[in-house]
């Protein structure tokens, strides 16, 4: 089934002329009508503005006009991220039928690439805590995780090689991990956010998801581009993702895996999934208690998180407060009564850990962490605890999850790694290495 190719793959037959976009966005199509019903991973769907895409890809493709890094591929966005030709709706009824001017910056950059633009994923309100409708591949009882709900989802069903999601606190890594899918976080800048809805200036993110290292790596290297109308895009060369996911690692990698105060967070099958990880890495990694400091990292996290959502979408929540969730108004009243001073003291808390692990990097490749405290909770329960990935996204470090585990119960646990910033071909190479030592041992 064209459906089930991985983007790389996809990409490489489209421009051989042995697979056309049409029968690729076709296929696509059609894995959608099947399954989605069930699955609700999709908010906005134009199955003619994609054909007609597709259709424009194959005639571009046989002029012998230049071709784009993911020429005719279908690609999913997080409702989140602004299109001129799809509703932007924000997971929430406050922004029904929001139509904005522009597509955002990642969205031009997809065009640039010739991806065809397949719709809009589910994401939960407002991209954060309350549950959206998509479920999880599989099992349809559980939770795909959030916020990047349908994203993860859509890649996870064969609707779609390649997704684009957001992370402000585990919101990539997690659903990925959660799906059996690979998520990709790069460096903070990176990929701009421009047109992507801002929650937080300071720890919003844009990553990915696939079906291999290599698509991941892929899509990040068409979304990464120096933008100075975001102040996080850094205006420095890019990390070149996919060289690196290709790349053989020039001496064998050194891993830390931190002994982290929440722990005990963690399911006890997925800590016996990952002790069989460090043993078969055994002699590469490092196990290191954790500075106390990292525990407060937890909360400086959510004082910046909660301070500059309140911030930034004051209106919204001040003229639409009955249209809100209660899982949501909690948070705000919360983040209401953050003081600018506990605020400030929080951002130079952040800079000081991003301080100390451009110096830790210096002696390992990695770290080795759950994306996740387990397999998917079921529906209802939430979308899952992301403290496995909040340091990582307050520093602003890459980070891939690695769908390399499951539970007692089939559902997919993903192994988070993490990179120094900036160096995330390294991350990408270190990743695909250990990958290749766990596939090893487990044939």
């Amino acid at each position: 089934m064209y459906n089930e190719l991985s983007a790389s793959a996809a990409v490489k037959k489209i421009k051989a002329g042995e697979l056309s976009s049409l029968e690729l966005t076709r296929a696509c199509l059609d894995r959608i009508t099947q399954s989605d019903d069930q699955l609700k991973a999709w908010v906005s769907v134009d199955s003619d503005y994609a054909l007609a895409q597709a259709e424009k890809m194959d005639e571009i493709r046989k002029s012998g006009y230049p071709t784009g890094a993911l020429h005719g591929v279908p690609v999913g966005l997080k409702d989140i991220i602004d299109t001129r030709d799809f509703p932007t709706e924000r997971g929430t009824p406050i922004f029904a039928d929001r139509k904005p001017d522009r597509d955002a910056c990642v969205v031009e950059r997809l065009r640039e690439a010739g991806a065809v633009i397949l719709g809009k994923t589910a994401t939960t309100e407002l991209a954060f805590v309350h549950e959206a409708e998509t479920r999880n591949p599989h099992n349809l009882e559980h939770s795909p995780g959030g916020s990047s709900s349908g994203s993860a989802a859509a890649v996870a069903a064969f609707q779609v090689p390649l997704a684009v999601g957001t992370q402000t606190n585990g919101s990539v890594i997690r659903p990925a991990s959660f799906c059996g899918v690979y998520g990709f976080k790069p460096t903070r800048g990176v990929i701009s956010r421009r047109g992507v809805l801002q929650t937080s200036k300071t720890l919003d993110q844009v990553g990915g998801f696939g079906r291999t290292l290599e698509d991941v790596a892929l899509l990040v290297d068409v979304l990464g581009s120096y933008d100075p109308r975001d102040k996080m895009s850094y205006d420095r060369p890019r990390p070149q993702m996919l060289a690196g996911a290709r790349a053989d690692v020039p001496v064998k990698p050194n891993f830390v895996w931190f002994d982290l105060p929440y722990h005990d967070r963690l399911d006890d099958d997925a800590k016996e999934g990952f002790d069989e990880v460090l043993d078969i890495l055994e002699g590469r990694v490092e196990r290191m208690p954790a500075a106390e400091v990292f525990g407060d990292l937890v909360n400086v996290q959510a004082c910046i998180h909660e301070f500059e959502i309140c911030h930034h979408l004051k209106e919204v929540f001040e003229q639409h407060w009955e249209k809100l969730s209660p899982s949501l108004k909690p948070i705000i009243e919360r983040g209401r009564k953050i003081s600018d001073a506990q605020y400030e003291d929080s951002l130079q808390v952040m800079a000081s850990a991003q301080t100390f692990f451009a110096e830790f990097f210096n002696d390992y490749d990695g770290i080795i962490a759950p994306g996740a405290t387990g397999g998917a909770p079921k529906l209802g329960g939430g979308t899952g605890d992301p403290v496995f990935c909040t340091i990582w996204t307050l520093c602003g470090l890459p980070s891939v999850s690695l769908p390399v585990l499951n539970n007692e119960n089939g559902l997919p646990v993903g192994v988070q790694l993490i990179g120094a910033a900036e160096q995330d071909d390294r991350l990408l190479r270190t990743a695909s290495w250990m990958l290749n030592e766990l596939q090893t041992a487990a044939a």
